[in-house]
């Protein structure tokens, strides 16, 4: 069983000694896809690596299945530990067709050549390189080898495979295929996938389980459900995709919620974390589909009203900014149909069931 243990795993660099992983404790459950999901410099391909057993750590262990494969002084080797890589420049060699790429891992294996090439064959139509078998890279597409790339590292048929930011060199259209093809093929072959990048919308749309990194350390693991709409920190909220960051200050505290008070005149009903009460400042999370707006003369009762400051049409929604009162501004999107024009008062409903409050 192929699942991946890791605690208090940490590894620096340079002679400062920079914790490059500081104490990170995760599991990675068998035939999960888990992405390790963070900005540059935050830990998560030094993370991979030392998965991966090309680097050893400073302290901490990672066990697989159970079994210790990474501790101070023991690492496992890389080519004992099962696992396949796939790496964000393919590294595919240009001499050698795609047959010759793919099938390479067999013949170091001493695998009999009919039963190498049966396997070769059926994992190229799985990745759907079947008939491109002669072909040398430079013959190739870049998704093509991508493709190749993964061919490779599967075909050894190892129970891990570890992607390192493997869609970046793709440009938008193609990623958006090459995503949709792998986690269909992570499915089908029912292995453990641990995927890094910086892409957010790339790890939503992969990952059954997100690991959120900032300067080496694990800020929030979990779905991509949970982890864009119940963000652990403001650093979370901040990074996973847009989001409005407002100042407010508590007006009622309840056992079953409370009541914030942004801008001029808006109120947003909310669950508090435990230990806020009245009167206390806070920041409120809100992401801009979660902002409803309505023309002011249609809206009943006395509604929050803002005015139209900006409006950007990006096809398929309108981008809002709105002025809430004299100092705040809000992001917030709409179905393209509903169309407000720059100076208009509006009446602002704001979601509250989909708002995070921040102490």
């Amino acid at each position: 069983m192929a699942r991946i243990e890791i605690e208090d795993l940490s590894k620096s660099y340079g002679t400062d000694g920079a914790a490059a992983v500081k104490a990170l404790s995760l599991t990675v459950e068998d035939k999960r896809f888990v992405t390790l999901l963070g900005p540059s410099g935050c830990g998560k391909t030094t993370t991979l690596r030392l998965i991966a057993g090309y680097l050893a750590p400073d302290g901490g262990s990672i066990r697989i299945g159970g079994e210790v494969y990474s501790a101070p002084g023991r690492v496992l080797p890389p080519e004992r530990r099962g696992m396949g890589m796939v790496f964000q420049n393919y590294a595919v060699w240009p001499h050698k067709t795609v047959y010759e790429n793919v099938v390479f891992g067999l013949q170091v294996r001493r695998v009999p050549a009919a039963l190498a090439r049966e396997r070769v064959m059926r994992l190229l139509d799985l990745v759907k390189l079947g008939g491109l078998e002669r072909r040398y890279p430079n013959e190739l597409s870049g998704g093509q080898q991508q493709r190749v790339a993964l061919a490779r590292s599967l075909v050894v048929e190892p129970e891990i495979l570890l992607l390192d930011e493997p869609l970046s060199n793709l440009d938008a259209k193609l990623r958006e295929r090459m995503r949709v093809e792998l986690k269909e093929l992570q499915r089908r072959l029912g292995i453990t996938f641990v995927y890094v990048t910086h892409d957010q919308a790339e790890a939503l749309a992969l990952s059954d389980e997100i690991a959120v990194m900032h300067q080496g350390e694990l800020q929030q693991f979990g779905s991509p459900r949970d982890i864009y709409m119940r963000p652990a920190n403001r650093l979370v909220a901040d990074f996973m995709g847009l989001v409005n960051l407002v100042p407010g200050r508590v007006v009622a505290a309840r056992a079953d919620g409370g009541i914030v008070a942004i801008g001029e005149a808006a109120h947003v009903i909310v669950s508090l974390p435990p230990g806020i009460s009245a009167g206390r400042a806070v920041e409120l999370a809100i992401r801009p589909e979660n902002i409803k707006l309505r023309a002011l003369a249609a809206a009943g009762g006395s509604p929050a009203a803002a005015q139209i400051a900006e409006l950007t049409f990006l096809g398929n929604l309108n981008e809002y900014q709105i002025a809430l009162g004299d100092a705040l501004r809000l992001r917030v999107q709409t179905h393209p149909l509903q169309v407000f024009a720059v100076g208009d008062r509006v009446a602002v409903e704001f979601d509250g069931a989909q708002c995070t409050v921040f102490a």
